[in-house]
């Protein structure tokens, strides 16, 4: 009898000031794992990809899904990550009797949850789900840089670098930042996002 299926799950891009955050959810196929799975940020974009073709080849179910800037400010940053996760652990071809989400909080899910804190370098199943989360969102920050150019979206993925910084002092926001973000409020209040220590 085989043991019932257990997905991964992890997300990618809570911390950025645009774009939206990405999760993936993904059962692997024991038998048949990619060398080298581990925390996406342990790894360089080049392995990223090489891992995020062969988890998608050999795994027995996956699925990655977002939740949109609209949605983050709407229900806050921690909900609209679980809106995410909830939404990858949906779209699994084959539903996930349990799910082992990377971190402390134990988010509601299609299945029961387990949390395991630093999970994306203990489990297998949440490091590819790390990585297929990561390449999916570092592609569409891509994409989205063609659409509003001159923020750098490609380079840095909507995270602060100071390319961003001079970019959101000189355009302002464009549609995809997050305005409740305090470095892109300040912007909007016509102050200098760079000096968030004075910030109230």
């Amino acid at each position: 009898m085989h043991p019932p299926p257990v997905c991964g799950v992890d997300e990618a891009g809570r911390g950025p000031w645009a774009g939206p955050v990405a999760a993936a959810a993904v059962i692997l196929d024991a038998r048949c794992i990619p060398e080298g799975v581990n925390d996406s940020k342990k790894l360089n974009p080049k392995a990223r990809e090489r891992l995020e073709a062969e988890i998608k080849a050999s795994a027995l179910a996956w699925c990655v899904a977002f939740a949109s800037v609209e949605e983050i400010a709407e229900l806050n940053i921690l909900h609209a990550t679980g809106l995410a996760m909830h939404r990858a652990v949906a779209g699994l071809q084959v539903a996930a009797a349990h799910a082992l989400v990377d971190g402390n909080y134990a988010f509601k899910l299609p299945c029961p949850v387990k949390t395991v804190v630093g999970g994306d370098a203990l489990s297998l199943s949440i490091g590819a789900a790390s990585i297929l989360a990561k390449t999916a969102r570092d592609r569409l920050m891509r994409e989205l840089d063609e659409t509003y150019p001159g923020y750098g979206f490609a380079a840095h993925k909507g995270y602060n670098a100071p390319v961003h910084v001079e970019a959101l002092r000189t355009l302002g926001p464009c549609p995809i930042h997050r305005r409740a973000w305090r470095p892109v409020r300040l912007v909007l209040e016509g102050r200098d996002p760079a000096d968030l220590e004075d910030a109230a």
